[in-house]
């Protein structure tokens, strides 16, 4: 009797996505499952033909070997190609090692390891604040864990894995391509010997379930965006008990209103007014620990770097403290009186002009002496 598509069989299209394979797979299998067929030996064979087709179909090796050659690409070969070869070797024995890797296969008679878990990304959000004080958070990680019903085996309990009968426990088979036998992994146990006859109910045989897992997570002070943290052993559970994948918890930083972080360092632009910056005097900085008193000398310019040591940011490696870096900026005045206008006329007038100006304010005398020395060297 001719074998059916395997694309028929879970009733996908050709260019069905993994995805919906495997939901076709998951409604099939509760359908057939020997567990809720009573013994009927028709709907049993129609179950192990649907757990054939989704294991080759969900291996993108296999798949595509399928695509290409059918059924045949799964019918193994038996002995070697023209009789054999001086000295009695196998024709496969000689090429299998080199093209076996063609199809993922290891070295001839060795199986295929179980997989180690895929590692997880988690991206978390803070404030400045908390990432500079450190805090606990808690996370609930959506991930494929470990299936209690079964231990992890996939096997229904009370039952195990057992040596898969196509290609006897070996975990690899043999394919005829013209004149070459290729070496490639057994299509039905994929590659590691065993066989379920049996799948448990809850993981349909993966040996794994989708659970969400709540985590208590120490975020250390001084974190910053782009660092991560590794927690071992909390990613996807592995195949048939292989070890797990890891946790990466990916530290985004959130802007500040008033900070700006550089490495251990903090900025922050502080407003002066024009009479506090001419005359000095104290004013209130911001810290992330409070607020501070910061004396500002006289003539005190826009600009100017205020450097206060020690009150940036702990490093979480070294345990230094950065600085903070206080940029003043003057602020002219606004929304002014007739009154305090004419205060301020008279004290330009005070000021004078040309030469005698030029001692109170030196940059604006020499910009403009600049841009006359600019002109005259051009009309020259």
């Amino acid at each position: 009797m001719a074998k059916r598509d395997l694309y028929e069989v879970l009733g996908v299209a050709k260019d069905a996505s993994e995805r919906d394979i495997k939901k076709a797979y998951k409604k099939l299998a509760m359908k057939y499952h020997p567990d809720r067929t009573a013994g009927d030996k028709d709907l049993e064979v129609k179950f192990k033909e649907v757990k054939y087709a989704y294991e080759i179909l969900t291996d993108e090796q296999k798949r595509a070997a399928y695509d290409q050659y059918g059924h045949a690409a799964f019918e193994q070969g038996q002995g070697g190609f023209g009789g054999g070869s001086a000295g009695g070797a196998d024709f496969a024995d000689i090429f299998g090692d080199v093209f076996g890797d063609i199809f993922g296969g290891g070295r001839r008679g060795g199986r295929a390891q179980a997989q180690r878990g895929s590692d997880l990304r988690y991206n978390l959000e803070l404030s400045l604040e908390e990432a500079v004080r450190g805090k606990e958070v808690e996370l609930k990680i959506p991930k494929l864990s470990h299936c209690d019903d079964c231990d992890g085996s996939g096997a229904r309990a009370g039952t195990k894995p057992e040596n898969c009968a196509h290609c006897h426990g070996s975990g690899h088979m043999q394919v005829r391509q013209g004149p070459f036998v290729m070496q490639q992994p057994c299509p039905v146990c994929r590659g590691r010997g065993k066989v379920i006859k049996d799948p448990c109910r809850s993981c349909h045989g993966e040996g794994r379930v989708e659970k969400t897992k709540t985590l208590s997570v120490k975020i250390p002070a001084g974190v910053d965006s782009g660092d991560r943290i590794r927690l071992s052993g909390e990613g996807e559970a592995g195949e048939m008990g292989a070890p797990a994948g890891d946790l990466y918890v990916q530290v985004h930083v959130r802007e500040h209103k008033i900070f700006q972080r550089d490495g251990n360092n903090l900025y922050c632009e502080v407003p002066l007014s024009f009479t506090r910056a001419a005359l000095g005097g104290e004013i209130e900085v911001p810290t992330l620990d409070g607020k501070l008193k910061l004396k500002v000398p006289a003539e005190t310019q826009t600009g100017k770097l205020f450097r206060l040591r020690g009150k940036g940011v702990q490093s979480v490696r070294s345990g230094a403290a950065g600085d903070l870096i206080c940029k003043v900026v003057i602020e002219t005045p606004v929304n002014l009186s007739e009154r305090q206008k004419e205060l301020l006329q008279e004290l330009d007038n005070s000021m004078g002009t040309g030469a005698e100006a030029a001692r109170y304010r030196p940059k604006e005398q020499g910009f403009f002496d600049g841009v006359r020395k600019f002109f005259d060297d051009l009309r020259g």
